[in-house]
């Protein structure tokens, strides 16, 4: 079985900073594309960054040049730096991953279940 489990999140104001994590543990063959959504009420669950396993990288265009996406293939762990967060930014972050479990299955999506973020002054 493959988990997603995901920290780093909680509450900071306007301006401020917070780093999430997203550790991939269980059968794991090999991982594909990791990337981070979010969901806040009321609202679709949208895409925020994504990176290849080569390291290419794709964000939203509310996040571009405040956040930062990165992973370390070793540990099957993805990060997301948050910096100059806004309120709009509140939301609950899903961490997802594209995952073989063998070395012929196909890969499949895999979700963590989310972390809070809430930007208030």
């Amino acid at each position: 079985q493959v988990q997603l489990v995901e920290s780093g999140g909680g509450l900071v104001q306007p301006g401020g900073s917070l780093r999430l994590s997203c550790a991939a543990s269980g059968s794991i063959f090999g991982i594909n594309a990791m990337g981070w959504y979010r969901q806040a009420p009321g609202k679709e669950r949208e895409l925020v960054a994504a990176i290849t396993s080569g390291g290419s990288t794709n964000y939203a265009d509310s996040v571009k040049g405040r956040f930062t996406i990165s992973r370390d293939n070793a540990r099957n762990t993805v990060y997301l730096q948050m910096n100059s967060l806004k309120p709009e930014d509140t939301a609950v972050y899903y961490c997802n991953a594209e995952i073989g479990t063998s070395a012929l299955a196909p890969l499949r999506d895999y979700w963590g279940q989310g972390t809070q973020v809430t930007v208030s002054s």
